[in-house]
């Protein structure tokens, strides 16, 4: 088994299901007392907010490959970024080390082109939905025509990703809020949890549409890494 490296903390409460279902997908494919090879860099999460609001990007950058530097000396043999938004910065940390970074995007935009998907809802935060950096990325690759919401309605998704899931909370109102979003995009053929808390929030019975849960997906990318299957 191979050594993943996680770069969590961006939230916890979403890095949670990251170390849970690792070791699950693990105990599932080889039985018994198995569990997942990784080591974990968990970032001082108000830190990186505050840079991606003050839109230092390069700054954020350097700091995530300092991350990823500080996994492959700790032996990690693969780099899991545990956040959507932080793929913006996703060329530094593949220019920082020696080892595979497993990007969330590839991953999104292969299981969104052999489902067959090809115009998705993107829901995520403002900087990801606001910034082409994700959709370019499956155009260029996949050819998919990612949309998003109208800007009031990323405001919405932002703000409930930020004051609530990143806090622990979940909003039955907040859950109606999102669904409302999506009901708003009846061209979509499947919705993108582009945030790795939005799963808290929501599931494929709530959206009515194919669902693309972004963490359940890089998950299941770096258990094949991990176990050799890929």
């Amino acid at each position: 088994m191979k050594t993943l490296g996680l770069i969590g903390g961006a939230s916890w409460e979403s890095t949670l299901d990251y170390y849970r279902l690792l070791n699950q997908g693990v105990r599932a494919r080889l039985g018994g007392l198995h569990s997942c090879r990784m080591v974990l860099s968990s970032i001082e999460f108000a830190d990186f907010a505050a840079l991606m609001r003050a839109g230092e990007w390069d700054a954020l950058g350097a700091r995530l490959a300092d991350e990823a530097r500080l996994l492959e000396r700790a032996g990690a043999e693969a780099i899991v970024l545990c956040t959507n938004t932080m793929h913006k910065r996703a060329a530094d940390i593949v220019a920082a080390v020696g080892v595979p970074f497993l990007d969330i995007r590839e991953v999104c935009g292969a299981a969104l082109y052999a489902a067959g998907a090809r115009r998705p809802l993107l829901l995520g935060t403002k900087y990801t939905m606001a910034d082409p950096f994700f959709r370019d990325a499956l155009k260029a690759r996949f050819g998919l025509d990612a949309s998003v919401p109208g800007e009031a309605e990323q405001a919405l998704v932002d703000r409930v990703i930020f004051d609530e899931l990143c806090n622990g909370i979940v909003s039955p109102a907040s859950r109606e809020a999102y669904q409302r979003v999506i009901a708003a995009s009846p061209g979509a053929d499947g919705v993108i949890f582009g945030c790795t808390e939005i799963g808290m929030l929501l599931d494929a019975d709530a959206c009515g549409k194919p669902v693309f849960d972004n963490l359940r997906l890089h998950v299941a990318a770096a258990l094949d890494f991990a176990l050799g299957t890929q």
